[in-house]
């Protein structure tokens, strides 16, 4: 069913939903079971995947494209014009719970999903559902910050997600039916999965999240036939320790005592193999020359670093790796030995960027919960620059104690998880972040095999205002080009387009569109539950569409829902 943008142009929310509430529940009493009801899709090849960056149409890859730049090519919708957007259809999901699903365009088909591991395969013009996969779930799920899922890769004729108890699936593009499920890690050793994978050269690439649980982290390469494991890299090798380092990425003193890190290494032997390091988000692909790009979070405790004496390699780190085989390249760590749970989590960015002498060279970007974006040399990974703070930094980098101290940015960020995009024609990179002022108190508890193990705890103070900003940086220069602040702490994502627009929602409830050069707020919509997932973009039958799901989040308590939304011009 579809509804008129007459009526939509001055319609609530509320009436608009009522209206529209009638089409999922039309569409499920037309199933045939594992059938598809709109006929099949076109293979997804990897030439493909490729040229995700400059297709108009799709939406391949969680970010857009291998580059993960976020930057979508067509301009239909522009500065101009993004005001007249209105809802084209909403599909209510059966789990109303968080959703951080970034969804997934081929060829007029959507794939999105939900909490708990639903997928969900739509017309992507009508909203109209063809199928619906739920995964039955083992007997052990382990996960710190919700049952979230951000989505699902494609390739071929198949359909790929994680899953919560840890397993990789694959599914039947066409009709949703399970063709293989493999184990990626033990759910009861603290593994599970909420990235979307990575399909790339007939692999198919996840990471594992669990460093509150004392796992040890990773990304595997399976086949995309068969789920066999080609490699295996692990994010904490066996020798930890590192050099020693006293001072962060921007040159400031951590605080570290080695003295006493150095004779608890002794004692303890080095604490790898419960050291954390997960990799929540996609790696970027260097298809030339042949590399992913990726980043490891906090390790294990969090807050804890008596039990973790050294630099705990290579967690908070930048790491690229050979596509082929697994194989470390380089790495560059932010925050060695973090004590305050600022884990590098937002995924990496490659886009030329200017060195310190002029020259444009190949560069990798990375948006920090210290408020930071970094910027790096591709070959070897180390730093040119990093950018003016987006956030309140105070009273970095203090210990904490068992009473508690008070460090901003709090261990939220920042950036948190929240994909980062880009835009190349104005040289400008866009983060939403959080401002959210916490206390820091350790604990100290030993390993619980596979329970949480935080070491401590970071509290949110309950007096002090908490909000949000969406902020463009100049990654040639590291300086902040524009800044608006948000009522709410931002996060989800952020997309920018060829129109000159970027999207992003609020917990609030709001999606809003802004200028790209200016910040100024072009249109906002109000969703009736957090939207606190990254937007896509697509066009079918020659329409553009914007779409994002409201479905609150977890970790900052946003209100729940369970819809995707997408948005159209007027006829």
């Amino acid at each position: 069913m579809r509804v008129t943008n007459n009526y939509l142009r001055g319609a609530s929310f509320l009436s608009i939903l009522a209206l529209l509430t009638m089409a999922p529940m039309m569409a499920r009493s037309q199933e045939t079971g594992s059938g598809t009801l709109y006929g099949d899709m076109h293979t997804v090849t990897q030439d493909m995947l490729n040229r995700a960056a400059g297709d108009g149409n799709n939406f391949l890859h969680t970010n857009g494209n291998y580059e993960q730049t976020r930057y979508y090519p067509a301009r239909q919708i522009n500065a101009s014009n993004v005001g007249n957007l209105r809802p084209a259809w909403i599909f209510q999901t059966e789990v109303v719970e968080s959703m951080e699903t970034s969804p997934i365009i081929v060829d007029g088909v959507m794939y999105v999903t939900t909490s708990f591991n639903h997928v969900y395969a739509l017309n992507a013009e009508t909203g109209e559902q063809i199928w619906h996969y739920k995964h039955k779930m083992g007997p052990i799920t382990t996960y710190c910050c919700g049952p979230n899922n951000r989505g699902v890769a494609v390739y071929g004729d198949m359909v790929y997600m994680g899953t919560l108890d840890a397993r990789l699936l694959a599914l039947d593009a066409k009709t949703g039916k399970l063709l293989w499920n493999v184990e990626v890690g033990d759910p009861e050793l603290g593994y599970s999965e909420t990235m979307a994978p990575t399909a790339v050269n007939g692999k198919i690439l996840i990471g594992t999240n669990g460093g509150e649980y004392g796992i040890r982290g990773f990304v595997k390469a399976y086949d995309w036939k068969t789920g066999d494991l080609l490699w295996h890299f692990h994010t904490t090798p066996e020798n930890s320790v590192g050099v020693w380092a006293t001072h962060d990425a921007t040159g400031r003193d951590m605080l570290r005592d080695i003295d006493a890190e150095k004779n608890n290494l002794k004692a303890q032997g080095d604490p790898y193999k419960t050291l954390g390091g997960g990799v929540w988000q996609n790696p970027s692909i260097d298809l030339v020359n042949n590399r992913a790009y990726f980043v490891a979070g906090n390790p294990s405790p969090d807050l804890d670093g008596s039990l973790r004496p050294g630099d705990n390699l290579y967690t908070n780190s930048l790491i690229a790796v050979d596509l082929d085989t697994g194989e470390y390249i380089c790495h560059f760590q932010y925050i060695a030995h973090d004590v305050w749970d600022l884990d590098a989590v937002s995924p990496t960015i490659l886009t030329d960027v200017m060195d310190n002498d002029g020259n444009s060279v190949p560069g990798v970007l990375h948006g920090g919960k210290t408020g930071h974006v970094y910027v790096h040399r591709a070959d070897d990974c180390s730093l040119i620059r990093h950018s003016e703070a987006m956030v309140p930094q105070e009273n970095m980098w203090v210990l904490p104690t068992a009473e508690g101290e008070r460090m901003l940015p709090g261990a939220n960020g920042g950036v948190e998880w929240s994909p980062m995009t880009v835009d190349p024609n104005l040289r400008l990179t866009y983060a939403i972040n959080l401002h959210q002022p916490m206390t820091y108190h350790v604990e100290s508890s030993p390993y619980p095999e596979g329970k949480l193990w935080l070491g401590g705890a970071f509290k949110v103070i309950a007096d002090e205002e908490q909000w949000g900003n969406v902020t463009a940086v100049d990654y040639d220069t590291g300086n902040i080009r524009w800044k608006v602040k948000t009522q709410q702490p931002m996060i989800g994502g952020i997309m920018a387009t060829a129109g000159g627009v970027v999207f992003a929602g609020e917990g609030n409830g709001l999606f809003k569109a802004y200028d790209s050069e200016t910040g100024s707020v072009l249109w906002k919509f109000q969703a009736g539950a957090g939207v606190n997932a990254p937007p896509s973009s697509y066009t079918v039958n020659g329409k553009q569409y914007i779409v994002v799901a409201a479905g609150g989040n977890v970790q900052l308590n946003f209100k729940r829902g369970n819809n995707i939304i997408a948005f159209a011009l007027p006829d």
